[in-house]
């Protein structure tokens, strides 16, 4: 790349790390020579430097990225030691790297700090060379329409820290919380610019040098989720990643936090539930609603079930009846004085769910039996919860709401992990399932469009890397 002579120095430069030899005498002069010569050449490739990304501009940053590389050696050979031989050589690389790929840094001072402090061990560990391969991912550079302001962009590696580990991704789902994310309404949200997902499943690629537990080809999903998901690799920290069992199909593993567990939370730790009990919940459809029936069932839990009127409810009551629901019901049917009337062997429920709202709110809570409690942890129509004043007052209802956010921000880490294995155990033994498509990462914007519903009613979609 580049030949350069001395007095008393003679040094040939590859960039990048492919070769890199110094010859002459180790000493002060030699030293203070290189930092001052490989300073005069940074400054010089500093000012001239620019953000574009045509040729011109890559060949700048490449002349700023040997003046790393080129002085990082120096130092190397002038300090008389090696690090064990592979620390400095490292760190070049690292530098060189952060210069290309990274040209707003401010390098010079780096290359100050490193003219005038002897390197040590750790901070030589610190500048890793291990990045992540570039990542194709899902974009928003504002809040708004998710079919406007999302886009398909490549990313630029990103460095793998000691305690990194860089994940491969399999699959990840585009869920109504992805979605109200990107239109700036939801309550927690990454700041933008933000890649797209918070849930989804992938294949540890590559780990820092201080990560215990994790190996490349282990299968991880994060726990709790986090933003991200929506690229082909992830770079996270390695408490984020929870491994688990590779013979679990990926729609299952990259979909089981935030609706199953949602699910299972809310049977569990509502309130005290026994094999018999029963329960009541509208938007049954729902990845929610059809995993509180099949876990409902599985206990002995028996429910009831309250679906939209539309095209295809039949078709619709059939599939959750073969998923175990005692009884399904258009929110029509339940135009009646006393609803309680349409049970026939099934018990008062003690305990209502309800991600819809209005009306169908209204519908849950005239289930339930004396000192009964409904709870509130989504609100697809958009419409308030009313609940009448002799509800209130002579059936002493009690209304909550659950956000699973608040759940897994607790110090419950463990006993989530715990939770998510017994769940993915069940898809794997069949005994919880949900209806999803597939659809390859290029097809993306089709999924979204689906996700939305402009085509319709469509499962869940998974997209698949």
């Amino acid at each position: 790349m580049a030949a350069r002579r001395s007095k008393k120095c003679v040094h040939r430069l590859f960039v990048m790390g492919r070769g890199l030899t110094c010859r002459g005498p180790s000493n002060g002069h030699v030293d203070e020579m290189a930092s001052q010569s490989t300073r005069r050449r940074a400054n010089e490739s500093l000012k001239k430097v620019t953000l574009d990304s045509d040729d011109d501009g890559r060949r700048k940053r490449l002349e700023i990225a040997s003046a790393v590389h080129l002085h990082c050696k120096l130092k190397e050979e002038a300090g008389g030691r090696r690090l064990n031989g592979e620390a400095m050589p490292a760190m070049a690389r690292s530098l060189a790297t952060r210069a290309l790929n990274e040209p707003s840094l401010s390098l010079l001072n780096v290359l100050r700090r490193i003219g005038t402090t002897r390197p040590q061990p750790q901070p030589v560990r610190a500048f890793s060379a291990l990045m992540s391969p570039p990542s194709t991912a899902v974009v928003y550079e504002q809040h708004g329409p998710p079919d406007s302001v999302v886009r398909m962009v490549e990313l630029p590696p990103a460095e793998v820290k000691e305690n990194d580990v860089c994940v491969r991704m399999l699959a990840a789902p585009i869920n109504p919380s992805d979605i109200n994310r990107i239109e700036g309404v939801y309550p927690i949200r990454p700041p933008v610019p933000a890649v797209g997902g918070h849930e989804g499943v992938g294949e540890v690629y590559s780990v820092g040098s201080a990560v215990k537990g994790f190996s490349p080809g282990d299968r991880v999903i994060p726990s709790p989720p986090t933003s991200g998901t929506w690229q082909t690799y992830v770079v996270k920290e390695q408490g984020v990643w929870h491994k688990v069992d590779k013979d679990c199909p990926i729609e299952y593993a990259a979909t089981i936090i935030v609706n199953p567990l949602t699910a299972l939370l809310m049977l569990e730790d509502i309130i005290t539930l026994n094999s018999g009990d029963s329960v009541v919940q509208n938007g049954a459809t729902s990845i929610v609603g059809q995993c509180v029936v099949q876990l409902a069932h599985l206990r002995g839990i028996r429910t009831i079930n309250i679906i939209r009127d539309r095209a295809g409810s039949d078709d619709a009551k059939e599939m959750l009846k073969k998923l175990g629901a005692d009884e399904v019901f258009t929110e029509s049917q339940l135009n009646v004085k006393n609803v309680k009337s349409l049970l026939t062997d099934l018990p008062e429920p003690a305990l209502g769910f309800n991600c819809v709202g209005g009306n169908s709110a209204s519908l849950v809570l005239k289930f339930l039996r004396q000192g009964g409690t409904m709870v509130t942890y989504g609100g697809m129509a958009k419409k308030p919860v009313t609940v009448s004043t002799s509800a209130f007052i002579f059936k002493e209802l009690s209304l909550r709401g659950f956000f699973l956010h608040n759940w897994l921000g607790s110090d419950k880490a463990t006993e989530c992990n715990k939770m998510i294995d017994y769940l993915l155990s069940l898809a794997k033994e069949e005994k919880l399932r949900y209806k999803m498509e597939l659809v390859p990462f290029n097809n993306f914007n089709v999924a979204l469009d689906k996700a939305l519903g402009k085509l319709g009613s469509q499962p869940k979609q998974v997209i698949t890397f």
